[in-house]
């Protein structure tokens, strides 16, 4: 393998040679892996904002014009230095293995059934909808990643854009008329003035 293929320059292809390199630990459990598309994007749920956390996400190959699975891993994976750097990036590829797990039987058992026992025979442990990767599995997954290299990505954090947003330094107060629900928002400095009225005369009130 060329220097270019093993030091990959774009995420997805990246991704897409840990799919090869993983190839291997499936046809040790006899299970077919079949053709898959890999990505790094938000999942459809569990996503920015929410308490379900969802690092993940594998789309069956039914829901795809080509009838290939598509595969797609959280940008808020990866970063850190040091030790660090390469702890997060043996979790990635242990994201990596449970999404591939799901496309071997195409979503069909979920996190039950045939994903566990296969989950399992990988070297994947813990809750099977947040499964980790064994000692027994990261040992496997060193020299993979000795060959891949650094993961040309840096994590995203989704919350650190809440904070940079300018607060709003006026707030606008609602108002409604209480005979037919007429509805206006104002500035505290205008309310100073003194309740405006509604287009049917009576003063607003606030709500």
């Amino acid at each position: 393998m060329t220097e270019l293929m093993t030091r990959p320059e774009t995420r997805e292809h990246w991704l897409e040679l840990a799919v090869l390199k993983l190839r291997p630990l499936f046809d040790e459990i006899d299970v077919e892996l079949p053709n898959v598309r890999v990505s790094v994007g938000w999942p459809s749920r569990g996503g920015v904002g929410t308490k379900k956390k969802v690092i993940g996400q594998c789309w069956k190959s039914t829901v795809a014009s080509d009838g290939v699975s598509q595969l797609f891993i959280s940008p808020v994976l990866g970063g850190g230095d040091g030790e660090t750097k390469r702890g997060l990036a043996i979790q990635l590829l242990g994201v990596l293995i449970h999404e591939l797990v799901h496309a071997s039987d195409d979503c069909e058992s979920g996190h039950r059934g045939e994903f566990a026992k296969r989950a399992r025979a990988l070297g994947l442990e813990g809750k099977m909808t947040a499964t980790t990767v064994s000692g027994r599995l990261a040992e496997r997954l060193d020299p993979i990643l000795d060959e891949l290299g650094e993961f040309p990505h840096a994590a995203l954090n989704p919350f650190e854009m809440e904070k940079q947003r300018p607060k709003q330094t006026t707030r606008m107060l609602k108002l409604e008329c209480p005979q037919d629900g007429y509805v206006v928002r104002t500035t505290q400095k205008w309310l100073d003035e003194g309740l405006p009225k509604c287009p049917c005369g009576h003063e607003l009130e606030p709500a």
